[in-house]
Protein backbone atom coordinates (compact mmCIF):
# COMPACT_ATOMS: atom_id res chain seq x y z
CA UNK A 1 0.00 0.00 0.00
CA UNK A 2 2.63 2.14 1.14
CA UNK A 3 3.99 1.60 -2.63
CA UNK A 4 0.98 2.59 -4.36
CA UNK A 5 1.03 5.91 -1.98
CA UNK A 6 4.42 6.93 -3.03
CA UNK A 7 4.51 6.05 -6.83
CA UNK A 8 0.83 8.05 -6.69
CA UNK A 9 2.69 10.92 -5.26
CA UNK A 10 5.75 10.62 -7.69
CA UNK A 11 3.61 10.95 -10.23
CA UNK A 12 1.58 13.83 -9.06
CA UNK A 13 5.05 15.88 -8.54
CA UNK A 14 5.89 14.72 -11.83
CA UNK A 15 3.21 15.82 -13.34
CA UNK A 16 3.42 19.51 -11.21
CA UNK A 17 6.78 19.84 -12.15
CA UNK A 18 6.20 19.05 -15.89
CA UNK A 19 3.07 21.70 -16.13
CA UNK A 20 5.31 24.25 -14.10
CA UNK A 21 7.73 23.78 -16.44
CA UNK A 22 5.87 24.00 -19.61
CA UNK A 23 4.36 27.10 -18.20
CA UNK A 24 7.80 28.17 -17.57
CA UNK A 25 8.55 27.46 -20.97
CA UNK A 26 5.48 28.88 -22.49
CA UNK A 27 5.82 32.16 -20.63
CA UNK A 28 9.82 32.94 -21.89
CA UNK A 29 8.36 31.69 -25.48
CA UNK A 30 5.30 34.45 -24.70
CA UNK A 31 7.95 37.17 -23.89
CA UNK A 32 9.85 35.93 -26.87
CA UNK A 33 7.66 36.77 -29.16
CA UNK A 34 6.17 39.76 -27.87
CA UNK A 35 10.34 40.93 -28.29
CA UNK A 36 9.98 39.71 -32.04
CA UNK A 37 6.76 41.38 -32.45
CA UNK A 38 7.61 45.02 -30.77
CA UNK A 39 10.95 44.42 -33.51
CA UNK A 40 8.88 43.68 -36.18
CA UNK A 41 6.31 46.39 -35.36
CA UNK A 42 8.38 49.69 -37.52
CA UNK A 43 8.41 47.16 -40.72
CA UNK A 44 4.91 46.51 -40.80
CA UNK A 45 4.28 50.64 -40.18
CA UNK A 46 6.87 50.82 -43.24
CA UNK A 47 5.12 48.57 -45.63
CA UNK A 48 1.95 49.78 -44.37
CA UNK A 49 3.22 53.65 -45.35
CA UNK A 50 2.60 54.09 -49.24
CA UNK A 51 5.32 54.69 -51.20
CA UNK A 52 5.05 57.69 -53.65
CA UNK A 53 6.42 57.12 -57.22
CA UNK A 54 8.05 60.11 -59.18
CA UNK A 55 7.30 61.21 -62.09
CA UNK A 56 10.17 61.69 -64.17
CA UNK A 57 9.33 64.46 -66.51
CA UNK A 58 10.05 63.28 -69.99
CA UNK A 59 8.50 64.86 -72.69
CA UNK A 60 9.72 62.89 -75.77
CA UNK A 61 8.29 58.98 -75.58
CA UNK A 62 11.87 56.66 -74.89
CA UNK A 63 10.54 53.91 -77.24
CA UNK A 64 9.27 56.03 -80.28
CA UNK A 65 11.10 59.27 -79.73
CA UNK A 66 7.56 61.00 -80.73
CA UNK A 67 6.86 64.27 -78.39
CA UNK A 68 4.17 63.45 -75.86
CA UNK A 69 0.58 64.66 -75.91
CA UNK A 70 -0.39 65.46 -72.75
CA UNK A 71 -3.75 65.00 -73.45
CA UNK A 72 -3.55 61.57 -74.21
CA UNK A 73 0.06 60.28 -72.96
CA UNK A 74 0.56 56.73 -71.65
CA UNK A 75 1.93 56.38 -68.33
CA UNK A 76 3.82 53.56 -66.33
CA UNK A 77 5.41 53.18 -63.20
CA UNK A 78 8.52 51.44 -63.01
CA UNK A 79 10.87 50.89 -59.78
CA UNK A 80 9.06 54.09 -57.54
CA UNK A 81 9.44 56.37 -61.30
CA UNK A 82 6.96 57.33 -63.41
CA UNK A 83 7.68 57.22 -67.11
CA UNK A 84 5.52 59.26 -69.76
CA UNK A 85 4.95 57.62 -73.64
CA UNK A 86 2.72 58.30 -76.19
CA UNK A 87 0.90 55.36 -76.17
CA UNK A 88 -0.13 52.21 -74.85
CA UNK A 89 2.08 50.32 -77.22
CA UNK A 90 5.52 51.86 -76.58
CA UNK A 91 4.71 50.37 -72.79
CA UNK A 92 4.96 47.34 -73.47
CA UNK A 93 8.23 47.64 -75.53
CA UNK A 94 9.54 49.51 -72.82
CA UNK A 95 8.67 46.59 -70.54
CA UNK A 96 10.77 44.34 -72.55
CA UNK A 97 14.32 45.98 -71.91
CA UNK A 98 13.28 48.81 -69.53
CA UNK A 99 17.36 49.76 -68.85
CA UNK A 100 17.69 50.60 -72.93
CA UNK A 101 14.27 52.63 -72.50
CA UNK A 102 15.29 54.40 -68.92
CA UNK A 103 19.03 55.30 -70.67
CA UNK A 104 17.51 57.67 -73.31
CA UNK A 105 14.92 59.28 -70.85
CA UNK A 106 18.28 60.12 -68.82
CA UNK A 107 19.63 61.83 -71.79
CA UNK A 108 16.69 63.46 -72.73
CA UNK A 109 16.48 64.85 -69.22
CA UNK A 110 20.21 65.77 -69.27
CA UNK A 111 20.23 67.70 -72.53
CA UNK A 112 16.95 69.27 -71.05
CA UNK A 113 18.93 70.61 -68.43
CA UNK A 114 21.62 71.50 -70.54
CA UNK A 115 19.70 73.49 -72.48
CA UNK A 116 16.75 75.70 -72.54
CA UNK A 117 15.02 74.03 -75.45
CA UNK A 118 13.84 70.43 -76.31
CA UNK A 119 16.05 68.17 -77.60
CA UNK A 120 14.80 67.14 -80.87
CA UNK A 121 12.94 63.81 -81.23
CA UNK A 122 14.73 60.30 -81.20
CA UNK A 123 13.89 58.07 -84.33
CA UNK A 124 10.94 56.19 -84.96
CA UNK A 125 12.17 52.43 -85.02
CA UNK A 126 10.74 50.58 -87.47
CA UNK A 127 7.67 48.70 -87.38
CA UNK A 128 5.97 51.43 -84.44
CA UNK A 129 2.54 52.60 -86.12
CA UNK A 130 -0.10 54.43 -84.35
Amino acid sequence: MFKKIFMILIAGLFLVSANAFAMMCHGAGHQHKTAQAEEAEPEAVTEATPIVAVDVGNKICPVSGDKIDEAIKATYEYEGKIYNFCCPMCIEEFKKDPDKYIKKVEEELKTKETTATESEPMQMPEGHQH
